[in-house]
């Protein structure tokens, strides 16, 4: 079947987070797709949509073993049925853990920089965040094992939120790193709540390792959802349909990280892209432009129309980075980059 990855639906006046923008302003900071969902998704929706009747339903059999075939499928591991709960959505699913397995006062470890989420469902909960930092050398971001230990061993210290594959940075865990990180938290009797809603969407290199596939798993959670891999809520045709889709859009998504690393390179040396190998969303270090990314992304928008995320919601060292949205036709980030040159220019006269 052929896919369409050169046009974007025009999504202005439609109630979109995203496009409830000023004319020619180009928003590319929310994790929010621009190209049309698999044909095949649409197709199940369409034949839903003709039944005519929308009451109460709840995900049956049929379901779940089409997670389970689309992990098998896709990431080498079958997890058995009886493991999985549905949720309203991953955001939702993570308040309610935290509510459910620590307590008022508890340190919630994270690992910054990381989603700005993550700390609305610890702080409004009542708990504390913990971080234990990333540590960036100028170019690839790893854990501090020791430091982790120290965080996790605290007697206060009894969850924590785990980004694999990260976000913002696109890092691919490795196995073994993963089955440290589940090994150490059951040592110190410490939940693992593993956020894996980017999982599908590495572009390149190894795959990702999910959680529950690893020997130390009887105190992981993971928490999966087709929405990012389809921009769509959660749809049973999702996991048996998109496949195919899938896969040319990772070779989309490769075009477009491609073009704009060259780009970078040859028009605004001064700024480097930081990125991983999975997730639609760049990481770029500006720390040569701006040492406040809330302030330069501020200045983007004013003076070029686009709307970027200033790293700085992240903590850790986001200050220096800006993250942006690559999950568009090709044409889009050109003009996305066009205004990133023009910006960096006028911000650094």
């Amino acid at each position: 079947m052929e896919y369409d990855f050169k046009n974007a639906p025009d999504r202005s006046h439609t109630d979109s987070v995203k496009w409830d923008v000023k004319p020619g302003e180009l928003p590319m900071w929310i994790a929010d797709m621009d190209f049309k969902t698999a044909p095949e998704i649409i197709k199940a929706m369409k034949e839903k949509v003709s039944l005519g009747a929308f009451g109460y339903e709840w995900p049956q059999a049929d379901y779940f073993n089409a997670v389970a075939d689309w992990y098998e499928i896709e990431h080498g591991y079958r997890p058995q049925t009886n493991w999985m709960i549905f949720t309203t959505g991953v955001v939702p699913a993570i308040s309610s853990i935290v509510r459910r397995v620590s307590h008022i006062g508890d340190n919630v470890l994270v690992q910054e920089p990381v989603y700005n989420i993550f700390y609305n469902s610890i702080l409004n909960n009542g708990r504390h965040v913990l971080s234990s930092n990333l540590v960036f050398d100028g170019e690839h971001y790893s854990i501090d094992w020791t430091d982790l230990e120290e965080k996790l061993a605290d007697p206060l210290t009894t969850l924590m939120i785990f980004c694999n594959p990260h976000n913002p940075i696109g890092k691919v865990w490795t196995k073994a790193e993963v089955q440290k990180i589940a090994q150490l938290c059951q040592k110190h009797h410490v939940a693992l709540l593993s956020d894996e809603i980017h999982g599908d969407l590495v572009r390149k290199g190894q795959g990702y390792t999910p959680a529950f596939s690893i020997e130390a798993k009887s105190n992981v959670i993971s928490l999966v959802s087709p929405s990012k891999t389809f921009n769509v809520a959660v749809l049973h045709a999702a996991y048996e349909e998109g496949h195919d889709w899938l896969k040319k859009l990772k070779q989309q998504l490769n075009e477009n990280f491609d073009y704009v690393s060259q780009f970078i390179q040859e028009n605004v040396p001064e700024v480097k892209v930081v990125s991983g190998d999975a997730t639609y969303l760049m990481w770029i270090n500006v720390q040569k432009v701006t040492d406040n990314s809330a302030d330069f992304a501020a200045f983007l928008r004013k003076e070029t129309g686009l709307i970027v995320s200033a790293g700085s919601v992240y903590r850790g060292n986001g200050q220096d980075f800006i993250r942006i949205n690559l999950v568009c036709p090709l044409a889009m980030v050109k003009d996305e980059m066009k205004r990133l040159v023009e910006g960096i220019r006028k911000y650094s006269k």
